[in-house]
């Protein structure tokens, strides 16, 4: 997929120029979901209005696309208007006057944005915690870092200002620890490696990001964990956090993480024989990226107290990882 996502002169809503490049399984609203970091459900409803055509023409939901496809989405830009409570399940894990850790769940955008008006995280968090700092703005109340929407496990929220302050002053520092667990394609030459290079928007797709000279310095140390028939599973400590950062350098260090949509679709097509099928077999149990968010460490910015938490993979993941435990 190639494209050109550029906004009208109306200021009214975003306009998705895009073409298909490589062949595809996928549906018409699972492959733009993927390419757009969009929901489903909201690319579905927006061929249902009519806002995206195909080659010119109005398509269903089900077409499947072709190489040579020219697609165009129109996206509303969403309403300047505060975020509301929504019941959406998540589980938190601490909770005081100032702050709280949360296991953010799959498949959940953390704040509003274009194509996500509601049901993000934010809109979870004012109806469990009720009082978000304001320093993140209307659209971003109490977010101190954030977590890739296919991305699950601890994040870190504040709910006042002044601590808002004090904990963005302790990850700028460096001083809030932060570790993922993940799976990537291929073997690792080390057991333990440190990965820096610079990150920034990719020139050809700014909608991804890449290694980049002119990026801002981003740094990570992977640990293995386990070897696998074709995939390793790696420990992740973060000592930067850009965006996508994990993810654009392991997949730049020719390991992508198992089942990333963006950064390493389909690579498990690229192993022969019984590598490939074992491969095939590991992506169709794993059905998501396989990145968790699994340790937090931090100073509370009011009672000097040390917390840590730690976070196991969601049953999927775990299920994932038994099964290529025991056929490696």
């Amino acid at each position: 997929m190639s494209g050109d996502p550029r906004v009208d002169g109306s200021g009214d809503e975003r306009l998705h120029m895009l073409s298909v490049d490589e062949p595809t399984t996928d549906r018409l609203d699972r492959y733009l979901s993927a390419v757009l970091s969009m929901s489903r459900t909201r690319i579905a409803r927006l061929i249902v209005d009519g806002h995206v055509r195909v080659n010119g023409d109005s398509p269903r939901k089900r077409y499947a696309p072709q190489v040579g496809d020219r697609i165009e989405v129109t996206v509303p830009r969403l309403a300047a208007t505060a975020p509301e409570p929504e019941d959406i399940p998540i589980v938190i894990r601490h909770e005081d006057d100032h702050l709280a850790v949360i296991e953010k769940p799959y498949d959940l955008v953390v704040h509003p944005a274009p194509g996500h008006a509601t049901g993000t995280l934010v809109n979870a968090l004012l109806f469990h915690l009720g009082r978000l700092s304001s320093i993140g703005g209307e659209r971003r109340p109490g977010i101190v870092h954030r977590l890739d929407k296919d991305t699950t496990g601890l994040m870190l929220v504040a709910k006042r200002d002044e601590a808002h302050r004090s904990l963005a002053a302790a990850l700028a520092r460096r001083d809030i620890r932060r570790g993922y667990v993940t799976a990537t394609w291929g073997h690792h030459e080390a057991a333990r490696f440190t990965i820096d290079q610079p990150i920034g928007r990719d020139p050809r797709d700014r909608k991804r990001m890449a290694v980049n000279a002119d990026g801002r310095r981003a740094v990570t140390h992977v640990k293995r964990l386990e070897r696998w028939n074709s995939a390793d599973l790696l420990a992740i400590r973060l000592e930067t956090g850009r965006t996508h950062q994990v993810r654009v350098h392991l997949a730049t260090a020719g390991h992508p993480i198992v089942c990333d949509p963006i950064y390493g679709a389909r690579w498990e097509r690229g192993f022969g024989g019984a590598g490939g099928r074992w491969a095939a077999e590991l992506a169709r149990r794993t059905g998501r990226l396989f990145l968790h968010a699994a340790y937090l460490s931090f100073e509370h910015p009011v009672t000097g107290e040390d917390l840590t938490f730690s976070s196991s993979l969601p049953e999927r993941l775990a299920r994932a990882a038994e099964w290529a435990r025991t056929t490696s």
